[in-house]
This record gives C-alpha cells, sequence and structure tokens, in this order.
C-alpha cells in the first residue's frame, strides 16, 4: 500500500514537471501576434513580465524575453513596436 501511494506521489510529480516544461510563451504562435504599432502592455500580455529592457536612446528601448534556448526580441520607440526578432522557437 505505502509502494502504490509512493508510485503514485511520484507520477504526479513527473506529469507536474512535464506540463510545466511545456508552458513557455515563447511560441512560433505568440511571436505571430506581435505586431508594429503595439504598445509594451499589449507585448507584455503576450509574452510574460519576464523582459529584460536596455534603452540606448532617449525614447527607446529593446526588451529580451529568454526562456534558454528559445529568445525573442523587440525594439520599441516612443513606447510602439518598430521592429521585432526572435532565436530558437
Amino acid at each position: 500500500m505505502k509502494q502504490m501511494k509512493a508510485l503514485c506521489i511520484i507520477l504526479s510529480l513527473a506529469a507536474m514537471v512535464l506540463l510545466g516544461a511545456g508552458c513557455s510563451k515563447l511560441t512560433r504562435q505568440n511571436y505571430d501576434k506581435l505586431k508594429a504599432g503595439m504598445d509594451f502592455k499589449a507585448v507584455k500580455d503576450i509574452l510574460g513580465d519576464d523582459a529584460i529592457c536596455v534603452s540606448f536612446t532617449a525614447g527607446s528601448k529593446t526588451c529580451t524575453w529568454k526562456d534558454e534556448p528559445k529568445n525573442i526580441m523587440v525594439k520599441f520607440v516612443d513606447g510602439k513596436v518598430i521592429a521585432m526578432a526572435s532565436n530558437g522557437i
């Protein structure tokens, strides 16, 4: 009985790990939703909160969402998307 309970717990944990591994928001489908002119909030709603953003000039920034080995980079000027690129999606 204890072995069966232990096996159930192990299988449940394994299933949770496998399901969690497939939950990345960095997918081709989400990348294709990104459009020029979108604001940062709209992009964040699609890709999630964990962007790393760097400003190079006033009014512009480049944000990268990473989930190794995948990443999506989005360039914003005056708060709007002007370009995007992806790797590994």
